[in-house]
């Protein structure tokens, strides 16, 4: 898994999967599949909300291991089945009006490569130097490694 900043506002994550791509596409689109790589070794996946269509809106909850809850939510704005996602995700904070923030803007794009292998390539917009930054430094590096490897197991144990 490489993780690159392209642009002041931009964090790219690309990670190549030992599975074909209609299989890593499922496993990022159905609702009890997320459930198990979400969190990955974080917590628990409590809720997992998803009306996969331009305009539907998402939901995830994940419950620490210490027991805090933590909400992101969203809105679809592309689907082009087996190939990209575009979505908004907002972190849900306590004490702010979580319908006047859309949060930064999500690409998901899954490409086939030879051998049945995909690479996902995740950029996600955040609008300002200062938000990437503050993503960066959240620690979601090992949280995200931990999701794409839970990922490939659970894609390739649909085949």
């Amino acid at each position: 898994m490489e993780i690159t900043t392209p642009a002041d506002d931009r964090i790219l994550i690309t990670r190549e999967f030992d599975a074909p791509k209609h299989l890593v596409y499922r496993v990022w689109t159905t609702p009890e599949l997320v459930k198990r790589w979400w969190s990955g070794h974080r917590g628990t996946t409590t809720e997992v909300a998803m009306d996969l269509r331009p305009g539907g809106r998402w939901r995830y909850v994940l419950k620490t291991n210490d027991g805090a809850e933590v909400g992101f939510h969203g809105e679809y704005r592309e689907i082009v089945p087996d190939e990209r996602i575009v979505y908004t995700e907002v972190f849900e904070m306590p004490g702010v009006d979580l319908d006047a923030v859309d949060g930064p803007l999500n690409t998901v794009t899954f490409t086939a490569l030879d051998g049945d292998r995909t690479r996902l390539e995740l950029l996600t917009e955040t609008g300002s130097r200062e938000l990437r930054d503050t993503i960066l430094e959240s620690g979601m590096e090992v949280g995200v490694q931990e999701q794409m490897v839970i990922i490939e197991e659970l894609a390739n144990s649909l085949r």
